[in-house]
Order: structure tokens, then C-alpha cells, then sequence
């Protein structure tokens, strides 16, 4: 509970003493560029093989010869949609964003970084924590799209290149009963999922204590409560959402 209390204040200073829109805006950007088109690499590659191995699995199950086959499509559309896309691409954030927010933040906390700023009168946590976060909760949603774009194309093209399915089943599947609700609740979890694993790595960077050892576990804390943060915010927005 006190390391609740301790992360709730720290929430709440970064909207004091701010600093003005046209320095938030750059910060933003720069870390806009860092979060989001830095990462958009790993999360085409990774997606389109989830979706590839998604599809490829999902065919050997289907033993029946009364289930039709554009079934395939519309299970991996629903995975995808619902927890490939926003959840487990979460987890790869929080290791990639997640570790790199606490190293950075820790390193210039020994560095003395942070404490020559708060001598210079900035409400650091404000200058360097609050961009971080605004540039998470703008960028992630737009990665979970794209991860789940490129995981359904992954699975259209093993899907039609092994035979495994045609084109036409294909896309009849991914159409067949779609409930665009779907999209609301994965993109709930996007932007909740990325407020978390951003202020979650913030908080662990900003207050650590010690050397370059400190650093790393400071890190792989960040990490570590980042995943439970997911894992227990993605069983609660299910519940409120989809009951």
C-alpha cells in the first residue's frame, strides 16, 4: 500500500508546475518518434507470425468435416481482435518501452540529472515523465491496429500459400458475425494497457536509488509489475466490457 501511495503522488505531480504547450510539444513528438516509430518494426514482425502460427494451429484443430472452413478465419479474428493484438503485444511493449523508460529515467537519477533540474526550478517529473506517458497513450493504440492488421494479412497469406484455406473462405470468415464492439474494447485495452506500462517504468526509473546496479533492477522491476498491471487490467476491462 505504500508503494500505491507513493506511485498515486507521483501521478499527481505531474500536473504541477507544468511547463508550457510548445515545450510539451516537442518532448511529445521526440517521444512519439521513440515509442512509436521506433517500435513499429518489432511489432509487424511479431504480429504477422502471431497471426501466421495463429491460423496454421487453428486449421490443425479443425478435425470435423462438418465445421466449414472460413471458421479458421473468423477464430483468428476474434484472437487477434480481442487478445493477440492488444494484450500480448503489451507484454513485448512493456519489455522494449517499458525497460527503456526506467533505464533511461534511472540513469539520470544517479547521474544527478534530475536533481539539477529541480535546482533549476523544473517540476521534472513533469518535464520528463508526463511527455513519456501523453506519447505512449497516443502511440500504442495506433501499434495495436497495426499489429492487428499485419497479424490477419500473416494469416491470409500462410493461410492461402499452404492451402490450408482459400481466399474467398478467408475473407468470409473475418466478415462472418463481426461485432464491432470488438474494436472498442481492444482499443480500452491499448490505451489503458499503455498508461500503466508507461507510468508503471516512469515511477520505478524516476525513484531509483544507488548505481548502475540499481538501474538494472530498477528496470527489470518495471517490467515485472507492468505485466501484472496488464494481465489483472485486461481481466477487469473483459468483465466490465464484454458481461
Amino acid at each position: 500500500m505504500k508503494g500505491f501511495g507513493r506511485y498515486m503522488m507521483f501521478l499527481g505531480s505531474l500536473f504541477v508546475r507544468r511547463e508550457t504547450f510548445a515545450t510539451y510539444y516537442k518532448l511529445i513528438l521526440e517521444e512519439c518518434v521513440q515509442i512509436g516509430v521506433n517500435s513499429a518494426l518489432l511489432f509487424i514482425l511479431v504480429s504477422t507470425f502471431i497471426g501466421a502460427v495463429t491460423t496454421v494451429q487453428t486449421a490443425f484443430n479443425m478435425v470435423s468435416p462438418l465445421i466449414p472452413r472460413f471458421v479458421i478465419a473468423q477464430v483468428v479474428r476474434e484472437m487477434v481482435v480481442l487478445e493477440l493484438a492488444p494484450t500480448i503485444m503489451a507484454l513485448i511493449y512493456a519489455g522494449k518501452i517499458g525497460s527503456s523508460m526506467a533505464s533511461g529515467l534511472g540513469t539520470m537519477r544517479i547521474t544527478e540529472q534530475i536533481d539539477a533540474l529541480e535546482v533549476m526550478g523544473i517540476n521534472s517529473s513533469s518535464y520528463l515523465v508526463l511527455p513519456k506517458i501523453v506519447a505512449s497513450i497516443l502511440m500504442y493504440p495506433l501499434l495495436v491496429v497495426l499489429s492487428g492488421v499485419c497479424a490477419i494479412i500473416g494469416g491470409y497469406i500462410v493461410g492461402t500459400f499452404i492451402h490450408i484455406i482459400t481466399p474467398t473462405e478467408y475473407v468470409s470468415g473475418l466478415r462472418f458475425g463481426f461485432n464491432s464492439f470488438e474494436i472498442v474494447v481492444a482499443l480500452t485495452k491499448s490505451v489503458v494497457f499503455s498508461f500503466l506500462i508507461s507510468s508503471i517504468s516512469s515511477f520505478k526509473g524516476y525513484f531509483t536509488k544507488g548505481g548502475a546496479l540499481e538501474v538494472g533492477i530498477a528496470s527489470t522491476a518495471a517490467v515485472t509489475t507492468s505485466v501484472i498491471a496488464i494481465l489483472l487490467a485486461d481481466y477487469i476491462i473483459v468483465n466490465l466490457l464484454l458481461q
